[in-house]
C-alpha cells in the first residue's frame, strides 16, 4: 500500500512538471533568434543581390521585435520555435526599412558598421532592400495556415502604414512649424506599429482572446513610443559605443525630433533664431552645430519634457500588460524585456 501510494504521489508530480510551462528570458530568446538568422539559406542568384541581405542581417542589434514576438507567444505556450519564421520575417522587414532609410538619410555607419549603399551602391542598396521586402513576406507566410490571414492582413496593414510614417517623416524635413501631436503620430506610424504588430502576431499564433490580442497591441505599441522617444534623445546624449551610430546625427539633417519641435516651440526669440540658423545654414562645421544645438536644447530644457513623455508610454505600457488576465509571474519576462529596453529596473 505505502509503495502504492509512493508511486502515485510521484506519477501526480511527474505530471505537474511536465505541465508547468517554460518561460523563456529575453536573453535566451535572442540567442534563439541569431541562431535562426545565422542558419538562413542564401543559395539563390545572383550572389551580388543576396550578399547586402546577409550583410545587413548579420550586422546584430537587439532584435526588438522578434524578441517581443517570442515572449508574448510564450505568455500562452512553450514552442516558440514553432513561429520562429515570422518573427524572422518582421526582423527581415525591419532591416529592409533600415536599409532604404539609410540611403535615404544618406547615413554612413549603422549598428557601428558602413551602411549597406557605402560598402556596395545606392542602386545595390535600393534592389537589395526590394528582395528583403518580399524574403520577409515568404517568412511571414509560414505561420499557421489556421492563422494565414490574420496574420497576413495585420501585417499588410502594418507594413502601409510604416510607409506612411516614412513619407511624413521626409514631409517634415521642409517643415518649421510640424506640431507634437504630428510628431508623436508620425514616431507611431514609422517604429512604433511593428512592435505593436509583432506583439499581437504573436498573440493570435498562441489562440489568445481577441481582447488580449488587442491588449498586447496597445502594450507593443506604448513600448514602441517610449523606445523611439529615447532613441531621439540618444542620438544627441547618447555615445558612439552604445548606440552604433555617430552622435548628433539628426541635428544635422534638421530632423524633425521631439525635442526640436519642443525647442522651437518653448524658445524666446533669441533661441528660436538662433536654432532656425543653424537649420537653414547651408555651410557649418558639423561638430560646431551639434555643439551649439544641444546646448539650445539644455537651455530650453527639453530633455527633461522628452523624458516625462518616455515615462508617460511607458507607464501606459505596464497598465496594459497588467490588464492581460494572465498569472504575474508569466508576464514578468516579457515586462522585464520592456524594462531592459529603456535600460530601467523596475
Amino acid at each position: 500500500w505505502i509503495l502504492s501510494t509512493v508511486a502515485h504521489a510521484v506519477t501526480i508530480l511527474i505530471v505537474k512538471k511536465k505541465a508547468i510551462q517554460k518561460m523563456y528570458t529575453g536573453a535566451e530568446l535572442l540567442q534563439q533568434v541569431e541562431q535562426a538568422l545565422a542558419a538562413l539559406p542564401y543559395d539563390r542568384i545572383p550572389q551580388r543581390l543576396y550578399d547586402p541581405v546577409r550583410y545587413v542581417l548579420s550586422l546584430g542589434g537587439k532584435r526588438v521585435r522578434p524578441v517581443l514576438m517570442l515572449l508574448a507567444y510564450n505568455l500562452y505556450k512553450e514552442d516558440v520555435a514553432s513561429i520562429m519564421s515570422v518573427a524572422l520575417g518582421v526582423e527581415t522587414y525591419h532591416n529592409y526599412t533600415l536599409l532604404h532609410d539609410d540611403v535615404m538619410d544618406r547615413a554612413e555607419v549603422r549598428r557601428g558598421r558602413p551602411c549597406v549603399h557605402k560598402v556596395w551602391n545606392e542602386n545595390t542598396a535600393i534592389l537589395s532592400g526590394d528582395s528583403m521586402l518580399v524574403m520577409a513576406y515568404q517568412l511571414v507566410a509560414q505561420c499557421p495556415e489556421e492563422y494565414l490571414k490574420k496574420i497576413m492582413d495585420l501585417y499588410t496593414a502594418t507594413a502601409l502604414e510604416i510607409g506612411e510614417g516614412q513619407q511624413y517623416d521626409v514631409d517634415f524635413e521642409n517643415r518649421m512649424d510640424v506640431r507634437p501631436e504630428e510628431y508623436i503620430e508620425m514616431i507611431r506610424l514609422k517604429t512604433s506599429v511593428l512592435l505593436a504588430c509583432a506583439v499581437k502576431m504573436a498573440a493570435v499564433q498562441a489562440g489568445a482572446p481577441a481582447e488580449e490580442c488587442d491588449l498586447l497591441y496597445r502594450f507593443g505599441e506604448s513600448v514602441g513610443l517610449a523606445f523611439q522617444l529615447q532613441d531621439d534623445m540618444l542620438d544627441v546624449y547618447g555615445d558612439f559605443e552604445t548606440f552604433g551610430k555617430k552622435i548628433g546625427g539628426d541635428i544635422l539633417c534638421n530632423k524633425k525630433t521631439y525635442l526640436l519641435i519642443k525647442a522651437l516651440e518653448g524658445a524666446n526669440e533669441e533661441q528660436r533664431a538662433e536654432l532656425e540658423s543653424w537649420i537653414n545654414a547651408t555651410e557649418y562645421d558639423p561638430e560646431e552645430k551639434i555643439s551649439a544645438v544641444t546646448r539650445l536644447y539644455n537651455e530650453i530644457g527639453v530633455r527633461t519634457v522628452c523624458q516625462d513623455l518616455v515615462n508617460k508610454y511607458f507607464e501606459d505600457a505596464r497598465l496594459y500588460l497588467e490588464q492581460v488576465s494572465l498569472p504575474a509571474e508569466k508576464k514578468a519576462p516579457l515586462w522585464e524585456y520592456a524594462l531592459s529596453l529603456l535600460g530601467r529596473k523596475n
